[in-house]
């Protein structure tokens, strides 16, 4: 048992002493006007004279930097990647008056800015910049794979959805047509005044939030952090119950890896997307592997992460 514990101990502060390698940079870039703020992760023995392959990784919906993306981003930085987060116009650290609007055609714009600034650093090899997309973004990296943004693009956990797979999640059609409504309705108050229209993201009391007794987003010690922002503006129902995710699935330029179970949120967003891409998409499933728990959890984040990479090694030149 004592030898078991040493060799515990052991591991544990190997693995310490290899994040205390991975050094951030705090970066500025501009996605149509308006000023976007993310972090960089270099690898350990990083060398400012050499040039890496990088990783843009983004979020579920509602989310900031620090949340997801970071976990990813640093342990990806581990194996060897330079890796960025950043926050979208609206929300975290990043400016625009527009707040907490999920709107995936403007993100995919900020993904394309992003993917942009990073051709732009001269330790980023050329036709070296892949996308990682967690949950709902992994739409927003579609589309901007689609647009020959990036290199290559890996997914985990995905949420991709169209209006008929969305429709009777949100409630039928009526509900739908109710939400948008309720969307276009703050959409103009924010034009004529100004005012935003918000509701809490996630809340274990509030039945009204949008992801009412929600895991990760409502625990302390997992998502609910500080940088949160957990708010939801209302005009985002339009563009994100109208967003087409699957019609990307015959536009992309090479492979797609999907990190995946039948137990997260939207399998059957992820088949719809499969039967189209054909074997352009390379799957790896997690049995029994829920949602949140690919947000956060070592053991799913550890063996997505080991995916990726090992994808990217091959995708990225």
């Amino acid at each position: 048992m004592r030898k078991l514990t040493l060799l515990f101990a052991l591991i544990m502060s190997l693995s310490v002493v290899a994040k205390k390698h991975i050094t951030m940079e705090k970066i500025h870039f501009e996605s149509n006007g308006v000023k976007l703020t993310g972090n960089i992760f270099f690898p350990k023995n990083y060398k400012k004279n050499h040039q890496y392959p990088a990783i843009i990784v983004t979020g579920a919906w509602t989310t900031v930097k620090e949340q997801m993306p970071t976990l990813y981003a640093k342990n990806l930085a581990e194996e060897g990647y330079i890796t960025m987060v950043f926050d979208f116009r609206g929300w975290g650290e990043s400016e625009g008056k527009n707040r907490f609007l999920e709107d995936p055609i403007r993100k995919t714009e900020d993904i394309v800015a992003a993917a942009k600034y990073m051709r732009s650093r001269s330790d980023v090899t050329d036709n070296g910049i892949g996308g990682l997309g967690v949950c709902a973004s992994s739409g927003y990296m579609v589309n901007a794979y689609s647009e020959n943004a990036l290199n290559a693009v890996a997914l985990v956990a995905p949420w991709l959805h169209n209006e008929a797979i969305a429709t009777p999640i949100y409630g039928g059609e009526e509900s739908v047509k109710s939400l948008i409504a309720l969307g276009d309705k703050a959409a103009k108050e924010f034009e004529t005044t100004g005012e935003l229209q918000t509701v809490v993201a996630a809340s274990t009391t509030d039945k009204n939030s949008l992801m009412y007794q929600a895991p990760y987003y409502t625990e302390e010690d997992r998502g609910l952090i500080h940088e949160f922002d957990n708010k939801f503006n209302v005009a985002s129902w339009r563009p994100w119950l109208t967003f087409d995710a699957i019609q990307y699935a015959d536009k992309i330029p090479g492979k797609v890896l999907f990190v995946e179970s039948e137990a997260m949120a939207l399998p059957q967003g992820s088949k719809a997307f499969k039967a189209v891409a054909g074997d352009n998409v390379i799957s790896v499933n997690l049995p029994g592997i829920s949602q949140f728990d690919f947000y956060d959890k070592p053991v799913p984040v550890k063996q997505s992460v080991n995916s990726v990479a090992d994808f990217m090694k091959k995708e990225l030149k």
